[in-house]
C-alpha cells in the first residue's frame, strides 16, 4: 500500500508540474523570458577574474572548484550578455535560497493564492533585509502549506513532502534547472519531519546554481519577476546603504560592498555557513554601466576577501568591455 501511494503522490506531482507548464506557455505573466547568451568578452571577463582571485589566495588553498561565479552585464539590458565559471554546477546556497522564496511569494500573492497580509510582509521584509531564519520558516510554510513538526507516518510524510515541493514545481514551469528550493534554512535544526524528509527524499539540501540564481536576479532587475511592480518591491528589500560601515563583519553589504568603488550602488542577496560564503549582486556603478554578479565559495567561508577580489577584478574588466 506504501508502494502504491508513493507512486500516486510522485504522479500527482508530474500532472501538477505539467500544469504548471502548460500554464507558463499561455499566460505572458508567467512565460519565462530567453537565457541571458554567452558572450566572450564577458565570459573573458570572468576567466580572468577567476585565475587572478585563485592566484591571489594560492597560498590558502584557494582553486578552480571552490568557486563559481555568473557575471551578466547590463550595459544594454535588451542585448545583455553572460560569462560563468562553473555555472551550472549544484551547490548549497545558504540564504541565497531566499531570492527564489521571495518571488515565489509575490507569484503566489499575484494568483490570489496568499493573502495579502502585513505579516507576511513583515516576514518578506526580515527575510530578505535581516536575512533572518525565522522569518524564511513562516514563508515557506505559507507557500507550501506545510509545518514542521513531529514526525509523520510515511504516507503523510509523502503527501507533506509533495506539498513542500510547490515551489520547485513553480521554477521547473519557468525552465529552471539545477535547482532545488524545498527545505528551510537553520541554525540549530532540523528536527521531526523535516529530518525524516531529508532521510528519505534527494536532493538532501537546498541546491542553486550561480547561473539560475543570475537568472532569477536579471529578471528582477529588468522587471520581469512576475510583474513589474512586483519586481520593484523586491529590489526595494535587497537594496544595501553602502554610505554606512556596519560594525558586523557578517552584515550583507559587507560582503562584496569592500570591493566596489565609491558612489557604486548595491542590491543583494548573501549566504554563508560555516562551510560557504556566498553573494548574489546587482550593482550600478556610478558612471551608471550596470552588471549583476553571483559568486558561490565552498570550503573558504572565513576568508572575505575572496569577494572583494573577484568583484574588483570583475569591475576593472568590464572597463574594457564596449557598452555598445
Amino acid at each position: 500500500m506504501a508502494a502504491l501511494l508513493r507512486f500516486v503522490v510522485q504522479a500527482s506531482s508530474l500532472l501538477s508540474l505539467f500544469l504548471c507548464v502548460l500554464m507558463s506557455s499561455g499566460t505572458s505573466a508567467l512565460a519565462s523570458p530567453p537565457p541571458v547568451p554567452a558572450v566572450p568578452a564577458i565570459q573573458a571577463v570572468v576567466d580572468n577574474a577567476v585565475r587572478s582571485t585563485v592566484a591571489r589566495f594560492a597560498e590558502r588553498s584557494l582553486h578552480t572548484e571552490a568557486l563559481a561565479v555568473t557575471l551578466v552585464d547590463l550595459a544594454r539590458p535588451d542585448r545583455a550578455g553572460r560569462g560563468s565559471h562553473r555555472g551550472e554546477v549544484p551547490i548549497y546556497p545558504a540564504s541565497v535560497v531566499k531570492l527564489f522564496y521571495l518571488v515565489a511569494a509575490h507569484r503566489w500573492l499575484e494568483d490570489g493564492r496568499l493573502a495579502d497580509t502585513a505579516e507576511l510582509h513583515r516576514a518578506l521584509s526580515d527575510m530578505i533585509v535581516l536575512s533572518y531564519n525565522e522569518a524564511t520558516h513562516y514563508v515557506v510554510d505559507l507557500l507550501t502549506d506545510t509545518t514542521s513538526g513531529p514526525e509523520l507516518s510515511e504516507a503523510d510524510l509523502e503527501r507533506w513532502f509533495d506539498r513542500r515541493n510547490a515551489v520547485n514545481r513553480y521554477f521547473a514551469s519557468l525552465g529552471y534547472v539545477g535547482i532545488n528550493a524545498n527545505k528551510k534554512p537553520w541554525c540549530e535544526g532540523p528536527y521531526g519531519r523535516e529530518t525524516q524528509a531529508i532521510r528519505a527524499f534527494e536532493p538532501k539540501r537546498n541546491q542553486l546554481t550561480t547561473d539560475a540564481t543570475a537568472r532569477l536576479l536579471f529578471e528582477i532587475a529588468t522587471g520581469q519577476a512576475v510583474t513589474p511592480a512586483r519586481s520593484t518591491a523586491m529590489l526595494e528589500l535587497l537594496r544595501r546603504d553602502l554610505t554606512v560601515t556596519p560594525s558586523d563583519p557578517d552584515d550583507q553589504a559587507r560582503f562584496s560592498g569592500p570591493g566596489l568603488p565609491a558612489g557604486a550602488k548595491l542590491w543583494s542577496k548573501a549566504g554563508w555557513t560555516s562551510a560557504t560564503r556566498h553573494d548574489a549582486i546587482l550593482v550600478e556603478l556610478p558612471n551608471g554601466r550596470r552588471f549583476i554578479l553571483v559568486m558561490f565559495t565552498v570550503g573558504h567561508a572565513n576568508e572575505r576577501g575572496i569577494l572583494h577580489h573577484l568583484v574588483r577584478e570583475v569591475v576593472a574588466g568590464l572597463e574594457h568591455v564596449p557598452t555598445s
